[in-house]
């Protein structure tokens, strides 16, 4: 059986963005970045990878004796795939290599990279090659038992990322293992041009913030970023401190849709929305952050609650009550008191007709309901 010859990927946001990529750590999958990637889909088309073994990647897209170089060489292949000629690149760790490496060596692919929580080399050859050899005879139980110890603070984890590393595959893993052992460019460091930004945490014991310090320094105009109470997986640890340099170094501040996106309908609305985008839905949902909420809602011309008014009449008019359900609540975030509410829908019942009104009282009122509880 032939493998894919492309690693597996998650992509979302717009396909006419500017290409962002997010490569992982050794033992985890795209879902590494679930915190950050969705947050940057609002201003780039972001697509994440998995290494060989790990998530969906065929495991046979690598072999012992592998190199970080390989590596790098499947990563061009899914950005050609993508018909992605030049890309902005961020990875964590091996991820983070693999940046490094295209930096030196495929400069002409990258528009900006970033290195979080990784290193120039790792630690020498040794410990990389004794890692490897275990996983090969015993599987990768044994290294995610310790896992949260090398990745997080104490008393934090995310036991997702730990289930990745027990389902990787042991004989890719060991391969990336060997990557690791192999890696070691601090000599050409000082050959990169592309703009470059690096993130330590400031308690990572696998690639401490010397080893960060050690790329800014010989990276011309490279900056660095330190977390506290960040370990090696930073950017599931600290994820809003990641995004807020990423976006710095991106060159874009939120995206005041997705701002006033938030503002009216609350995080943890637009939270669920993101985690559904799917690539099917993905133009649509950059569709309605930059137009309906980018464009009208922050036309000044209206107040927010007024706004509100305007679009709850709309929606009994339509009888959209789940939509009807989700701006009430936004009504009462933008300051209308359920009285208020209450006249709009009285208003409703004289022009858009009494059956459309009740039907709205009664979605109303058991929001304002669940809202008085809470």
């Amino acid at each position: 059986m032939t493998p894919s010859p492309v690693l597996h990927h998650h992509a979302e946001g717009s396909p006419s963005a500017p290409p962002l990529l997010l490569g992982p750590s050794l033992g985890t999958s795209v879902a590494l970045w679930d915190q950050v990637a969705p947050e940057l889909s609002g201003s780039h088309r972001v697509v994440r990878w998995d290494l060989p073994g790990h998530g969906g990647s065929d495991p046979r897209l690598i072999a012992a004796g592998a190199t970080v170089a390989d590596l790098a060489g499947l990563v061009l292949g899914l950005a050609d795939s993508l018909g992605l000629d030049r890309f902005a690149y961020a990875g964590v760790s091996l991820g983070g290599a693999v940046g490094l490496y295209l930096a030196v060596h495929h400069a002409e692919r990258l528009e900006r990279l970033a290195v979080l929580c990784s290193s120039a080399h790792f630690g020498g050859a040794e410990p990389w090659r004794e890692r490897a050899a275990l996983v090969r005879a015993e599987g990768t139980g044994a290294v995610a038992e310790s896992a949260p110890s090398r990745w997080f603070t104490p008393g934090f984890t995310v036991p997702r990322l730990v289930r990745d590393t027990r389902d990787a595959d042991p004989g890719a893993y060991a391969a990336c293992c060997d990557a690791l052992a192999a890696f070691d460019l601090r000599e050409r460091l000082g050959q990169i041009r592309v703009p470059t930004l690096l993130v330590a945490g400031r308690e990572d014991p696998a690639t401490p913030p010397a080893h960060l310090r050690e790329i800014a320094d010989a990276v011309p105009g490279a900056g660095l970023v330190e977390l506290a109470g960040a370990s090696h997986l930073a950017v599931a640890e600290r994820p809003a401190a990641v995004l807020a340099a990423l976006r710095t170094h991106l060159g874009e501040q939120t995206p005041r849709g997705m701002e006033v996106r938030r503002q009216v309908l609350g995080d943890a609305h637009v939270d669920r929305a993101q985690d559904r985008q799917t690539p099917f839905t993905a133009r649509f949902q950059d569709f309605i952050t930059r137009y309906a909420w980018g464009e009208i809602w922050t036309d000044p011309t209206l107040s927010r609650r007024e706004r509100s008014m305007v679009t709850l009449t709309a929606l009994v008019a339509h009888g959209h009550l789940d939509e009807l359900a989700m701006h009430v609540r936004a009504a009462r975030r933008n300051g209308l008191t359920p009285d208020e509410i209450g006249a709009v829908l009285q208003q409703c019942a004289v022009y858009v007709g009494v059956p459309a009104a009740n039907a709205a009282f009664g979605v109303a009122q058991r929001v304002l309901a669940e809202l008085d509880g809470s």
